[in-house]
């Protein structure tokens, strides 16, 4: 699960995917385990959740090349494009609501849009 944003800059609707990471860090009760990884650029933290294995992802990079933060990710813990969710604002969404997308294209999302080039997949 990928939040994607503005790598330091909090508390701004556009970082808004990192934001809910960090809430579902807590609610799964690993927000103390977040570590920088270099490999890709990112804050990780695992999980486990109804018998799934979860990587939280938070990119370190600017939203425009997210893609490439979620892609090494992908590559370091062997996951497919179809493994990877994409935590994201949306200025055609009102604030607080929440959609959930099965591919597709960005729909002008930079965020997206690098990950949909990293990944080589929509």
């Amino acid at each position: 699960v990928a939040g994607l944003g503005n790598y330091g800059l909090w508390g701004t609707r556009h970082s808004v995917g990192m934001a809910v990471l960090d809430r579902l860090a807590r609610q799964l009760a690993v927000a103390g385990s977040w570590r920088a990884d270099r490999r890709c650029c990112a804050d990780v933290a695992l999980a486990a959740a109804q018998g799934l294995e979860l990587v939280l992802l938070k990119p370190r990079r600017l939203m425009n090349i997210n893609g490439l933060s979620v892609a090494s990710a992908a590559e370091i813990y062997s996951l497919r494009p179809e493994d990877i969710y994409l935590v994201h604002d949306d200025l055609d969404k009102a604030l607080g609501k929440v959609a959930i997308k099965l591919g597709g294209s960005a729909r002008g999302h930079n965020g997206v849009r690098s990950c949909i080039n990293a990944l080589h997949s929509n």
